[in-house]
């Protein structure tokens, strides 16, 4: 399919994702695009909806597993710097879509602004953790979210309110929405305790480093009042194998893939466990891994 002249210059042709992504398994994106401009990525929406293309957003990568067939879609990176700007007025952050998470949260802190601590050591970018309804230690980032400015397949910008996303536990409705930007609302603390308090945080996140060397993922969503890491240690599965993928033995709510790991190993383990942990405790344990 032909691009226009005004976007052609961007797309890639069957680009390798695999390096793009925490697991670094999968095939090639059929179309792949780094728009450097918050124009230019409307362009390329604009576009591959005239030609009946797919559109999928990589940001991070840290919570995605693409097949090694590849999929057939238009790709875009959101890595650019232009789409992770950072802004705050008054007690209000305004983020890009691509902007990384742990940028948004030091930002934050670093005005004096509370709020988004929680998600200290939570990879991927704003639109992801978005998406996902990321959070930590009972605070999810709905929950301060007052509104998302996204771009419609036909090129069309519009600002939704924190109740459209539906935000829920590790949830929204938000799919594979392009997300340009976010408003958070935060609140004014003092810089010092505010400092702290985000010193204590990150302690306790990395008190229990994960073990093992390789590329890793969290597959599971914690169940609300539980966590996938207990549950899968109670019923014995810490450290389970399947082909060239494992769950850590210290941490088993966290998946580590070795070299000659396929998509098929990730997604026969994770299925093996779900169905363990549903017959052995009754909890239908959800995937946290988008699957391309």
């Amino acid at each position: 399919m032909q691009f226009p002249d005004s976007v052609a210059h961007l797309i890639q042709y069957d680009h390798e994702l695999a390096p793009h992504l925490w697991l670094g398994i999968g095939g090639p994106a059929r179309y792949f695009a780094e728009p450097t401009t918050r124009q230019e990525l409307i362009e390329l929406v604009i576009a591959a909806n005239r030609l009946g293309i797919q559109v999928r957003v990589l940001g991070g990568g840290s919570n995605l597993l693409a097949r090694e067939s590849g999929v057939d879609c238009l790709v875009v990176s959101l890595a650019a710097a232009a789409l992770g700007e950072l802004s705050i007025d008054g007690d209000r952050l305004r983020a890009g879509g691509g902007a990384k998470l742990s940028h948004a949260v030091t930002h934050a802190v670093g005005a004096g602004l509370a709020g988004l601590e929680h998600m200290l050591g939570i990879p991927g970018t704003i639109g992801g953790a978005l998406v996902s309804n990321a959070g930590a230690r009972g605070r999810d980032i709905g929950s301060v979210t007052e509104e998302i400015e996204v771009l419609g397949r036909d090129g069309q910008v519009r600002t939704i309110g924190a109740d459209e996303a539906q935000f829920s536990h590790r949830r929204s409705n938000l799919g594979d929405t392009v997300i340009l930007s976010a408003t958070f609302g935060l609140e004014a603390t003092d810089l010092e305790t505010l400092t702290k308090r985000m010193q204590k945080l990150w302690i306790i996140r990395h008190a229990s480093p994960a073990q093992g060397g390789g590329r890793i993922a969290v597959p599971f969503v914690d169940p609300d009042g539980a966590t996938a890491h207990r549950l899968i240690a109670d019923i014995g599965l810490a450290g389970v194998r399947e082909g060239g993928v494992s769950l850590n033995a210290e941490k088993p709510g966290i998946l580590v893939a070795s070299e000659g790991a396929t998509s098929d190993d990730c997604l026969k383990l994770i299925d093996r466990v779900r169905e363990q942990v549903l017959l052995q405790t009754g909890i239908d344990l959800q995937t946290n891994l988008r699957i391309w």
